[in-house]
């Protein structure tokens, strides 16, 4: 069966357009009637926003990636005006106190984390795309308090307030995003479509500096309100246009929802939704999520602690331990505080410290695009390992030109601070979003990416919070900290963290199934397991006993004859919305 391309589309534009909307989707999935076949519709493939194939995976990977440009520039947007002159005035608890500015930069990681708590309840009930939608909304919401605080009536409260419900929206967004962007995305571009994500970050620091640099110019008003307001630009934009999108068509498998997923699999690679190509997937898709134990409805708890097969717990904390391993790695103490560090630890002014932490913005932005092309070339494995290394003798160099005291010593460390930065901006910055959205079994997807997101947002407060009482209290220590802790890194991964490039999702679920079967460790499951085409993956789910002869008829007759029932669930889906 070919691909219906856009020769496809144009031969059908003087066609009469029938438009069905799916209640859960929220979108137009547009189909096609020729005018001589009135009588019956044609299988064409079907549209989102107007589009399918490449341009409708391209608008996915765009929004989904403005989600976490919208999180790298709340990341940045306070290092620039948590400690000027403006801000201290109108917030005066925070005027020369190190604790204060912690805390009121720190609290926006409560919210991150009580939104991926949300997530990890409520995650699989809600599907990933209304969770974004939802996410878009309520940072918005965030962003009108914090910017509307009026002077001398509990304005720094009000302050916190906002910023706290701005990051239980950047929770949801960070924790439901890697999942959908990983579950809409090809095998062989997922590591780089989710890398780039995680790189756009770096953007949106990038952009969030030389805005606050800009803005210090400006009325004393000016000077922090703005910055802080323009992060509704993202939010809209992340908000409205996931409402065209198609949902995951893994959750909708997960819901029975079939006719809905293969309409969503054949828009995203411009298939027929009857095609040969589009039942294989489902076939596939559906062996995974048997093999995982997932019969529809909401994942329990306590599937995140089991073993087996499917090493649910252990691909879960495989995951989590890679966004702990980046909080604590000591990135955060550098992007929140660059510019204090520069004025408290190297001795630079206000305005040289601005102007420093934009350019190293610039050398973030700039290796955050590194991985884009090695991602799949190198490994996940091998950039974790090099990235770990070069935190670490950066961190090293820093601490080691800090001891001195001296202002030409001090440059060493400026020095430090830079390579450190360049080194996870190509590593650490894209991989903790990329690993635990692919090492996790479709069961426990949504969960164990939540538990990843919790962990990141719990230890990056941690972080935040005692970075500028550790910089007046230690000094230097601060740095060999971070630099012992990178090292800690190196081992960890080396002995468990099995190579996930270039394996599709339901082929991951088989590295873990060779691993304990024979009795092997998962590193060396994944070395010797070759890659596996589509036909190969459904083999092996039979060999492993992930799916018998009889549940494979059966659900290739669920999903071929299903339609009836799809649209059943759209309906009950309909009146429950």
């Amino acid at each position: 069966m070919a691909s219906a391309g856009p020769a496809a589309v144009e031969s059908v534009l003087n066609d009469e357009k029938i438009h069905s909307t799916s209640h859960d989707e929220g979108a137009g999935v547009e189909r096609y009637v020729s005018n001589d076949m009135r009588g019956a519709t044609t299988t064409d493939s079907p549209k989102f926003m107007g589009l399918t194939g490449r341009p409708l995976s391209l608008a996915v990977s765009t929004i989904a990636t403005t989600g976490f440009l919208l999180f790298g520039y709340d990341q940045g947007v306070m290092s620039g005006i948590i400690s000027a002159d403006p801000f201290n005035n109108y917030f005066p608890e925070t005027k020369g106190d190190s604790t204060w500015q912690g805390f009121v930069t720190a609290i926006y990681e409560v919210g991150c984390l009580m939104g991926a708590i949300f997530i990890l309840a409520f995650g699989d009930w809600i599907g990933r795309r209304r969770a974004i939608i939802l996410g878009g909304i309520i940072m918005i919401l965030g962003v009108i308090i914090q910017v509307s605080p009026v002077k001398g009536h509990g304005a720094t409260a009000q302050f916190i307030i906002g910023r706290t419900i701005t990051g239980v929206g950047n929770g949801i967004n960070t924790s439901s995003i890697p999942t959908y962007q990983a579950e809409c995305s090809k095998t062989t571009n997922r590591g780089l479509l989710i890398c780039i994500e995680g790189g756009v970050i770096a953007f949106g620091t990038l952009i969030a500096y030389w805005i606050d640099f800009g803005a210090s110019y400006g009325p004393d008003n000016l000077t922090w309100r703005f910055p802080i307001a323009f992060q509704c630009v993202f939010a809209l934009i992340v908000s409205t246009f996931m409402i065209w999108l198609p949902e995951s068509p893994r959750w909708l498998l997960t819901k029975d929802r079939h006719t809905d997923a293969s309409n969503v699999i054949a828009a995203l690679r411009g298939w027929d939704p009857k095609g040969p190509e589009t039942q294989l997937q489902i076939s596939i898709i559906m062996d995974s999520i048997r093999a995982s134990g997932h019969h529809g409805g909401i994942t329990p708890f306590s599937a995140l602690l089991t073993g087996g097969k499917t090493q649910h717990c252990r691909r879960m904390l495989l995951g989590a331990s890679s966004q702990f391993f980046q909080q604590v790695g000591g990135c955060n103490a550098v992007i929140y505080y660059f510019p204090i560090l520069f004025q408290q630890s190297i001795g630079q002014s206000h305005f040289m410290s601005l102007l420093l932490g934009g350019v190293n913005m610039i050398v973030y932005a700039i290796f955050a695009t590194v991985s884009w092309f090695i991602i799949e070339r190198v490994g996940r494995r091998k950039l974790f390992i090099i990235g770990s290394i070069g935190q670490g003798l950066s961190m090293v160099l820093v601490f080691a030109c800090l001891i001195p005291g001296t202002s030409s010593a001090a440059k060493g460390a400026a020095v430090g601070l830079f390579t450190y930065i360049a080194f996870f901006g190509a590593t650490w910055l894209p991989l903790p979003w990329l690993y635990p959205a692919e090492v996790n079994p479709i069961k426990t997807r949504a969960k164990a990416n939540a538990v990843s997101t919790c962990s990141n947002w719990l230890f990056n407060f941690f972080v935040v919070m005692i970075t500028p009482v550790m910089i007046t209290n230690i000094g230097w220590g601060t740095y060999l900290f971070f630099a012992v802790l990178n090292a800690f890194f190196i081992p960890c991964i080396w002995l468990f963290y099995p190579e996930t490039a270039g394996r599709s999702l339901e082929e991951i679920d088989i590295i873990f199934a060779k691993g304990y079967t024979e009795k092997m460790s998962y590193v060396r499951a994944a070395k010797e397991l070759p890659k596996l085409e589509d036909e190969e993956i459904d083999r092996m789910a039979r060999e492993y006993g992930f799916v018998s002869d009889d549940e494979e008829a059966g659900q290739l007759k669920e999903a071929r004859h299903g339609e009836k029932e799809g649209d059943l669930a759209v309906n009950a889906n309909g009146l429950m919305g």
